[in-house]
């Protein structure tokens, strides 16, 4: 079996079915190259092969293979061929007795052979280690670059896939992107048992195998927080948006012990964005990703939880406790609850959409997707600011953008600042009151009929790839019945709740409700879930400010 050792250090393994050897070997080999690198060494090619198979997953690399040729079951050019198949840039050398002289020159045609050494290799200073060096000094030249940690293999327009990657994009969790079709893609399946029929694969850090994960356990296994660690806490932030991410970092520093449940990624739709321009404090824009992650190292370093991929399902009141309900089946309380849930683009209701979602169709930028829009025509639905800042993106790569709008233009949901910007960019093109009416497409999204609203008139285009930013859908379906909410879905507080001069029905206390608590006591909303918000990044940061002062003020007089 392969001796485990510390994973720090490029490997150097050796093979042989003689202990005495194998042993003699590892101990040379360590005694010049252990400083440097780490020696692994195996007694049989079908073990040699499970410890390469455990190094592929683990990310580790592998710079030179030392292997016996005479081995009963396989001999040593049957297991370089395998292992060529793991290690293709490993440097191969071929351990051989004077009889088997006509075997390495086989060795040399069949697995392409770096060098073969005659036993005895004594003195190893004369007849081991001067090959090693070169070995090593010509593997060092060449390009064995380490991967990210995570891999992921999968199908290049497969919406489980692009569903992957784009969580672990957005959860700032560095990864490397391999298609089933590519070698190495086909290598890490090998390594890791699977014929590729589920697909996507992930290979975590430590070397476990994750095949068509959910999030949760994708977020548990890359190292994101998933459970709390405490039953009780003065304040959960339920949605990680700017809204959330700003009551976090407010309701933390003013020593509220604060937990942030987000069931995707947080940043909300305001973490998709390419650039935005017109947020107070930075004059040259700033990313979206940006802009999330340093709220969330912000909130962090003040004390606060924050938990991914926990959906939550229901909010109970118990007294003075606030039950916050996850999908599976555990709870959290509290004594006050900030719903900062954010809103979803709405679907995009034309034939054939729902079969190429995640395959060429994609609801936000999904950024992730970018890179594979140089040189081609991209179409983006909507008219608002996250579809220009999509546009004004995906232009610098991209052959042309088409902007299909609804209306006569883009004045009345887009700012001025981007107008501007759109008319000015060459390959930017609108396309106003124009409505997608169908997909189509069988893999992957290849053509769009577009209907000019006015007159009617349908037109069919070539087209790989569109992006949707339609309406806004509140994510509140699951307060039904608990918070009062309007007609579109949307939560109401403060004065809302008392337009004819009456507290909301149920409500028991002697004052009115703050200005926006909801319509149970100690709940409050902030940002694009409340009815009536602005919509916009700056105005959903202050109100999740604005909710931590009014948690306090509840907390101070219950």
């Amino acid at each position: 079996m392969a001796q485990a050792a510390d994973t720090t250090r490029t490997v150097i393994l050796t093979v042989d079915d003689d202990p005495g050897v194998s042993r003699a070997v590892a101990r040379d080999l360590r005694r010049r190259y252990g400083e440097s690198y780490r020696i692994v060494r195996a007694e049989s090619g079908e073990s040699a092969l499970d410890a390469l198979r455990e190094l592929k997953l683990r990310g580790d690399l592998v710079a030179v293979i030392l292997a016996d040729y005479r081995m009963p079951q396989m001999n040593g050019i049957e297991f370089l061929e395998q292992a060529l198949d793991v290690y293709p840039g490993a440097r191969r050398v071929l351990l051989t007795a004077y009889a088997d002289t006509n075997a390495a020159i086989d060795a040399i045609n069949v697995v392409d052979l770096d060098h073969y050494l005659l036993k005895p290799w004594d003195p190893p200073e004369e007849k081991l280690y001067p090959v090693l060096d070169d070995l090593l000094e010509a593997w060092r030249t060449s390009d064995h670059r380490p991967v990210p940690s995570t891999k992921v293999v999968g199908h290049r327009w497969s919406a489980r896939s692009s569903n992957v990657r784009e969580f672990l994009a957005r959860n700032q969790v560095p990864y490397r992107w391999y298609s089933v079709d590519e070698p190495e893609g086909g290598r890490l399946l090998a390594a890791a048992g699977q014929d590729g029929q589920r697909l996507p694969l992930v290979i975590t850090p430590d070397g476990a195998v994750l095949v068509e994960p959910e999030a949760p356990e994708l977020a548990a296994k890359v190292g994101l927080a998933t459970t709390p660690t405490a039953d009780f806490y003065d304040l959960v932030v339920i949605g990680g948006g700017p809204a959330g991410l700003g009551a976090a970092v407010y309701g933390a520093s003013e020593g509220l012990r604060t937990v942030l449940v987000e069931r995707s990624a947080t940043g909300g739709q305001a973490g998709q964005s390419s650039r935005i321009e017109n947020y107070l404090g930075f004059p040259d824009g700033v990313s979206g990703a940006q802009l999330t992650d340093r709220a969330r190292r912000q909130a962090t370093k003040f004390g606060a939880e924050i938990l991914t991929a926990r959906e939550v399902t229901g909010l109970e009141v118990n007294g003075a406790a606030r039950i916050v309900q996850f999908a599976d089946g555990s709870a959290v309380a509290a004594h006050s609850v900030i719903l900062a849930t954010g809103v979803q683009y709405r679907q995009l209701p034309a034939d054939g959409c729902d079969g190429l979602t995640g395959c060429g169709v994609f609801y936000g930028s999904a950024l992730t997707e970018a890179a594979s829009c140089q040189g081609h025509d991209v179409y983006i639905v909507g008219g608002a600011n996250s579809a220009g800042q999509a546009a004004m993106y995906l232009a610098r790569g991209a052959k042309s953008v088409t902007l299909l709008v609804r209306g006569p233009d883009l004045s009345a949901s887009m700012s001025y600042y981007l107008i501007q910007q759109i008319d000015e960019a060459p390959n930017i093109f609108v396309r106003s009151r124009t409505v997608v009416e169908a997909a189509h497409g069988t893999d992957r999204l290849e053509q769009l009929t577009l209907r000019d609203s006015a007159t009617g008139e349908t037109e069919r285009v070539d087209a790989q790839w569109m992006f949707v930013f339609i309406g806004a859908a509140p994510l509140t379906d699951w307060l039904d019945g608990t918070v009062l909410r309007d007609r579109r879905g949307f939560i109401l507080a403060g004065p809302d709740l008392t337009a004819d001069g009456r507290p909301p029905a149920g409500w028991e206390l002697d004052r009115p409700p703050y200005h926006l608590e909801t319509s149970v006591p100690g709940v409050f909303v902030a940002g694009d879930a409340r009815a009536e918000s602005a919509k916009r990044v700056a105005s959903a940061v202050g109100e999740g400010a604005m909710a931590v002062m009014l948690v306090h003020r509840y907390l101070e007089q219950s």
